[in-house]
This record gives structure tokens, sequence and C-alpha cells, in this order.
């Protein structure tokens, strides 16, 4: 006997849906992928990171899959309004204080929606000939579930207060009656989480706990003492202009000028050195210089060579200044 042709989805219907979940799909992407710089929390930031490209290739699929439904490629869609409404709330929270928000609105709400709207497609799609659909659906349920526990690890670690688990609970019940409003993100109603919904093995490297560990600060970054005594000579000598002890820690053919008049009349009276990279032999290396009336971040990369740590390249990558709403770069 050959399979039964249950579970008939249009190709009207099925083109309308995966528009629609390329639309939320697409916007969630975008959130993400803009929220990293406002994000002073790195687990969250690593977080995004590594789900704003899953989300990327979501949205691809999706796209790929509607001319084979008879539909225009790569073309996103609301089902109604009140969606729109709904994702414009979801992007709302934009402050460097409002990590929980925004991860809640991702990861409590949207995400878990998705995973159950999915499933419920995939219930109603036939096996006979809509495979590809089929394909698509299951690995989307997969990422969205992997997703959901690693952002509500990321979560449970943000909220360390009870002030704020209220304040995420409260955004999650707002964004959620917003949601139920608009139908879901189809509007054809809000389906039942799938079974096992709360549960997700730690495979392709989300186990967010691993986020969290690389947020703890170190007690002293692992450098060499002699790229640490020149480390802080350059340091000083930035601060105060030195050209000629500059140059001492500086590799043939790099001028001192460029940062000197980069950092110009600002009195900055302290360094510290606040991120280094190992790249093979090299370090990459980023410096804060601070004063009452600027802060400044400087690039260097070092290399060894016969003579010691030298700087190959040196660069003023931000400027700071007090009372300005954007700052120099």
């Amino acid at each position: 006997m050959g399979l039964p042709l249950t579970g008939h989805v249009s190709v009207d219907d099925s083109a309308r849906l995966i528009r629609n979940y390329r639309y939320a799909v697409e916007r969630a992407m975008r959130a993400l992928g803009g929220w990293i710089a406002l994000t002073p929390d790195v687990s969250a930031k690593l977080l995004m990171g590594r789900h704003v490209w899953d989300l990327a290739q979501h949205a691809e699929a999706f796209g790929k899959r509607l001319p084979e439904l008879r539909a225009p490629a790569q073309v996103s869609e609301p089902a109604n309004e009140r969606v729109v409404a709904f994702m414009d709330a979801l992007e709302e929270p934009e402050t460097p204080q409002q990590t929980v928000e925004r991860l809640v609105g991702v990861y409590r709400v949207l995400k878990p929606h998705l995973r159950a709207s999915y499933h419920d497609y995939l219930l109603r799609a036939n096996a006979v000939y809509e495979p590809p659909t089929r394909r698509i659906l299951s690995r989307c349920i997969d990422d969205e579930r992997r997703h959901i526990v690693a952002g509500e690890t990321i979560i449970g670690h943000l909220c360390a207060t009870p002030a704020l688990t209220a304040r995420a609970l409260a955004w999650q019940r707002r964004l959620e009656r917003l949601l139920a409003a608009a139908g879901g993100v189809t509007g054809d109603g809000l389906p039942p989480s799938p079974p096992g919904a709360g549960d997700a093995p730690m495979e392709m490297s989300d186990d967010a706990r691993e986020f969290i560990r690389l947020e703890a600060p170190m007690a002293s970054w692992p450098v060499p003492q002699d790229l640490r005594d020149a480390l802080d000579s350059l340091g000083s000598s930035l601060l105060a202009r030195n050209r000629a002890a500059l140059a001492r820690w500086l590799a043939a053919g790099v001028s001192p000028d460029p940062v000197c008049l980069a950092l110009g009349a600002a009195t900055l009276t302290s360094h510290r050195l606040v991120a280094i990279a190992r790249l093979g032999h090299q370090r990459l290396v980023k410096w804060r210089l601070e004063g009452p009336d600027a802060s400044v971040t400087v690039l260097g990369r070092w290399v060894p060579g016969p003579e010691g740590w030298r700087v190959v390249t040196l660069d003023v990558a931000r400027i700071e200044l007090p009372g300005l709403a954007e700052p120099r770069r």
C-alpha cells in the first residue's frame, strides 16, 4: 500500500505560511544583529551572534522554497497588522540596560511560538508531496529548540534579582498578549506547545553555560613579561604624546604621527590593557586611555622579532568625549 495522502495543505496556503514565517524570522534576525552592539553583557552578545546566523539560514531556506510553490522568491509578508505591531514591540528595548527584555522577547515569546507553529505545520504537511517543506521545518524546529534552551540559560543568569525577574515576566506577558491578539505570526491562532519543548541537547556548541564562563573577568591577562613591559612603556608614551619614546616600539615603516594626531589635545591621565588575543605568533592588543576630557581606545598588533616585540599596526579605534551624544571614531 502507498502512503495515505492525508494532512493536505494547499500550495497557496503553504506559500502564505512560509512568507509569514520568513517575515518573523527576518525581523528577529535583524533585531538580534542590531542589538549585539547595544548589549554590554558578553554572554548575551555571544548568544545573539551565534543565533543570527541560524536565523539567516532559516530565512534563506524559506525564501528559496517559495518559487517551488509558484510564488516569488525571498518574499516576506506579515499575516496582519497586529503581527507587525507585535514585532515592533519586540524590537522596542534598545538601551544597554534592557538586555533582559530583548532576550525575553525573542527566547521566551517569539521562538517558542515559532517552534510550536512549525511543529503544527509539520503535522499537517503531507509526507508524500511536501518533503522539501517538511525538511526545512524539521531543521528549523531543531534549531529553535536548541536556541530556546540556550536563551533561557542566559536569561536565568542575567535575572540575578527579584526585580529583574519581575521585569522579565512583565515584559513577557505584554508580548504574549500582543502575539495572541495577532493570532500568532501566521494569523491562524496559537498552536499548543509540542511535546519536549523544554528539552534540547547541547549540541553544535550551543551550551550557553560556556558563554557565561567567557563573561567572567580574568584575574590577569596571560601576557609574557617582556611584552607586558613593552605594553606599559607604549601606553605611557601614548599618554605623553612622546613621539620618540613611541617610535621605540614601532616596527620599521610605522609612523607615530597619525595616532598622536588622532589623540589631539585631550588630557589623558591613565592607561590600561583591556583585551589581548593571540593570533599565531602575533598579539592583538586593545588599550584604554582615560582622562577628564576623553576616553580613547587604541588597537595595536605586536609581533616578536630579533629586537623584541614591535608594533606593526597602531590605530585609534574610538574616542569618546563627555557631553557628546555620539563617540568620535
